[in-house]
């Protein structure tokens, strides 16, 4: 039985991930305000090295539609600069003496529902990892050849999590949604 408690603990731990996962990568999602995570998925080659610019610079948000790069070595800024127009983000730095800013458009109501049919891919791709982790769990309880009945009950509480675990990612899509849709 501590086998099968270890098995759930373990398969909820993936489940988890799988959300946190998730939850990352909205964080990359534009919605209207600005938010330093939009900046997570852009590195520098700083020295050699793939480099977050958050790690190279401080981030602010001087007003609720920008940000605000101070690099902490001023020799890379147009290494960021770079990386910005490189970037999938569309936003056009304006570099000043010792920093760049980036100003969000504000979104119109085509793009804010482009950027919900991609949340929604987002949001059936966590759920494809959490349903995967199931199907592992589920294999990994029969081959404990435990009794019938406790492999039934132990395959319906890994369902029950599983739903628990889908309804989170419901739930981060909806606020996620709401944002994007609020002006």
């Amino acid at each position: 039985m501590e086998e099968l408690e270890m098995t759930l603990l373990e398969g909820e731990e993936k489940m988890d991930k799988a959300i946190e996962a998730y939850t990352r990568e909205l964080a990359t999602v534009r919605t209207g305000r600005a938010n330093a995570s939009l900046l997570d998925s852009i590195n520098i080659d700083y020295y050699g090295v793939p480099t977050p610019i958050k790690q190279i610079s401080s981030i602010t948000i001087p007003e609720a539609n920008q940000l605000y790069i101070k690099p902490y070595d001023k020799s890379s800024i147009k290494l960021i600069e770079s990386a910005i127009f490189a970037s999938p983000l569309g936003l056009t730095p304006q570099l000043d003496s010792v920093g760049i800013r980036l100003i969000l458009p504000k979104m119109t109501e085509e793009r804010r529902r482009e950027l919900v049919k991609l949340v929604g891919k987002m949001e059936e791709q966590a759920k494809v990892n959490v349903r995967n982790v199931r199907r592992d769990l589920n294999d990994e309880i029969k081959k404990l050849e435990l009794p019938e009945d406790d492999e039934k009950s132990s395959l319906d509480d890994v369902q029950k999590l599983t739903d628990k675990k889908i309804s989170e990612i419901e739930e981060i899509t909806k606020k996620k949604n709401e944002d994007l849709m609020s002006i």
